[in-house]
């Protein structure tokens, strides 16, 4: 399948409507040759090694691998099937064994390190300096300075770790779309809205059943979560969403979460290393587990008192309204939402209709431009990997090309749960040109109905404002070199400019941009702003508790040796006691399904969020000191983070932004969480 392979062609936008599945293990193979080449080029040169001819040349090596497997694996996420797992397999020991072969040259490492060795003298920029810095750590922290026995060692443990993390995702998917609720009769369903029992009906009619139809999609499980007041069902639901990988089939993923756990333990070990927390965060903002442990019960410190009061008050409201014996985990959302209602008069289903999805994504576009001066225009004539992917051209407002836009909202069965933002053509600065990004948000939205557009949950909104947020970081991408573009930054710092984002769903100005009743065009009403303001704290302290326990969870598996762990439930139990609130439900398991650690990049990095939180709220006070939509404040965000990449140290570049260090007690008071 070499000829006409189109994923071997020159091709600027992704040829998806080219590509047969049949096209990706040839062209991936041909690619790696090539990279091969590219690498063998670099080592068989006679002349000194130097910043061009080395390490410049290593960062633009493997281009066009780079372009096939982002297509490839981004597909694998968004619209993948049985046949593209099963390639997803084949290739991912090619892949590892490719990595390894770099980053284990002799040659190359040793023409690298005479470049790092000589850096003083070479009167390089900050970005060169961080490039260099980053290559050489590539090489240092991956096993180059082991011996032959423990290289070996370390190839075996990375191609294993490959195609475990890849089975992961495989049984998470599955399990979530093999379990299905087919509700029979209306009545059960009681406390439901119309536009989700519609919703539910024409997934029935369309899987040829009678009836209402539920899954463990977020737009369907959350819904049936929150509104239905039958117990008995939100338990059923509640406890099949959380056994997913977690029972005796063959898609139990407890053996997976073990082996990947002693595996990156040992690779830490073979690498110098205490755990792999203390390797991962070597190259974080924190730098270290300890740093990591101790923000984490410094927040849980201030949460958890607001926390315990929240659930027993909780707990009290769903005993006086219903006589329930025990606020359980399937109670959560429910009697939340009651009591929300009732406090703030505020009920997600009075809210969406003036959240239309089309319109959010105007809201969106119209606040960015108002910040960053950005135009979206959508075409019609850029090749899609689905029907339903919308495609835009994005420019500045002299016109000039920033980046292309893919958008894909709505859940199908080839695509993995919750939303993401991805990248299938880094910015880059390369022979005199510059290639300009092409950037995606994935999510998982409420569908229109036949009688509806699709009308977002305020939860949906913010979602969108967050990948978003990281699209902007993609999109404004301006360095030279597309490793340190983008959001190519520590993993601690990535989620700023997607958490700020979040804050304009919060205000009066930016709402009336978009907030419009899909019906009659009425703006948001004022008193439905000041509930939407009032609300955002409900419950802060549970949620935040909720927030730090994942946090530990994830340190639980990667700060300490994992080795005598024989029981991933009995493990995650006591990870989770320190800020336990609901009683345990045994048939369930988090770690099973905890894809952001075990198939996602956040292991060792789930605290990620909770710190970036810190820094946004911080930068959004900035903002707000000033106007939300001050023109000079968003510029030095644009010229200082959104633009920079990894550039330069992220703390450094903050502070250019802001003038001073974060102040923690912006995200404390902002949480309702100081007194």
């Amino acid at each position: 399948m070499i000829a006409n392979n189109p994923l071997l062609e020159n091709f600027d936008y992704a040829p998806f409507s080219k590509i047969k599945n049949e096209h990706y293990k040839p062209a991936i193979k041909q690619a790696i040759q090539l990279a091969n080449q590219e690498i063998d080029a670099i080592t068989n040169l006679n002349e000194k090694p130097t910043f061009q001819n080395t390490i410049e040349a290593l960062e633009y090596s493997g281009e066009k691998l780079g372009r096939i497997t982002g297509i490839f694996f981004n597909i694998n996420a968004a619209e993948t099937n049985e046949e593209i797992q099963q390639i997803a397999q084949e290739i991912s020991p090619w892949l590892s064994k490719f990595k390894n072969d770099l980053l284990l040259n002799e040659a190359l490492f040793t023409r690298v390190k005479t470049v790092f060795q000589e850096k003083e003298n070479l009167n390089l920029t900050p970005e060169q300096q961080m490039l260099l810095e980053k290559h050489y750590k590539s090489f240092s922290r991956n096993g180059a300075n082991l011996s032959d026995t423990d290289k070996e060692k370390l190839r075996e443990i990375d191609t294993e770790l490959a195609q475990l993390s890849l089975s992961f995702g495989e049984h998470v998917l599955a399990e979530t779309n093999a379990y299905e609720l087919l509700i029979e009769n209306e009545a059960d369903l009681e406390g439901l809205p119309e536009d989700e029992k519609e919703t539910a009906a024409q997934l029935a009619k369309a899987n040829g059943r009678d009836g209402f139809l539920f899954t463990l999609q977020y737009p369907s499980y959350l819904p049936f979560m929150k509104y239905v007041k039958n117990r008995t069902l939100r338990k059923k639901m509640a406890l099949a969403f959380g056994k997913k990988a977690f029972q005796d089939n063959v898609f139990n993923n407890e053996e997976i979460v073990l082996k990947i756990a002693k595996l990156r333990y040992q690779r830490a070990q073979l690498l110098g290393y205490k755990t792999h927390a203390h390797f991962v965060l070597e190259e974080r903002m924190a730098k270290n587990p300890e740093k990591v442990n101790n923000f984490l019960a410094e927040l849980k410190e201030k949460a958890q008192t607001k926390a315990k009061a929240q659930f027993n008050e909780l707990e009290t409201f769903a005993k006086n309204l219903d006589n329930i014996d025990r606020l359980e985990k399937w109670d959560s959302a429910y009697y939340a939402e009651k009591l929300k209602q009732q406090r703030f008069d505020l009920d997600d289903e009075k809210l969406k209709p003036y959240f239309k999805l089309e319109n959010v994504i105007k809201g969106v576009f119209d606040i960015s431009e108002k910040l960053y001066q950005l135009k979206f225009q959508e075409v019609d004539n850029i090749d899609k990997y689905h029907e339903e992917v919308k495609t835009y051209q994005v420019t500045n407002t002299q016109g000039d090309k920033v980046a292309l836009l893919y958008a894909d909202f709505h859940p199908r069965a080839g695509k993995r749960g919750g939303a993401w933002m991805t990248v299938y053509k880094d910015q880059q600065q390369k022979n005199n040109h510059n290639e300009r990004p092409h950037i995606s948000i994935v999510c998982n939205f409420t569908r229109a109905t036949e009688n509806k557009p699709s009308l977002l949950t305020f939860n949906e909104v913010t979602t969108l404002f967050h990948e978003f947020g990281h699209a902007l970081h993609g999109m404004l991408a301006n360095t030279t070199y597309p490793s340190l573009s983008g959001t190519s930054v520590y993993w601690d710092f990535v989620e700023l400019p997607s958490q700020l984002l979040e804050n304009w769903c919060y205000e009066e100005e930016a709402l009336a941009l978009f907030a419009k009743h899909y019906q009659t065009n009425e703006l948001i009403p004022q008193n439905l702003i000041e509930k939407i303001k009032k609300a955002a704290n409900f419950l802060e302290g549970m949620q935040t508790l909720r927030q730090l326990s994942f946090g530990m969870l994830d340190m639980a598996w990667h700060a300490t040796n994992p080795s005598d762990i024989d029981n991933v439930k009995k493990h995650e139990t006591q990870a989770f006691e320190a800020t336990k609130l609901f009683p345990d439900a045994s048939e369930n398991c988090m770690s099973t399904a905890f894809s952001h650690i075990f198939q996602g990049g956040y292991s060792s990095g789930y605290y990620s969020y909770k710190w970036a939180e810190v820094l946004d709220a911080d930068a959004f006070a900035y903002f707000k000191e000033n106007g939300i939509f001050n023109l000079e404040i968003a510029t030095k965000f644009k010229n200082h983070i959104l633009s920079q990449g990894g550039t330069q140290d992220p703390m450094l570049l903050y502070k250019r932004f802001r003038g001073k260090e974060p102040n923690p007690n912006a995200l404390l008071k902002r949480a309702g969480l100081l007194d």
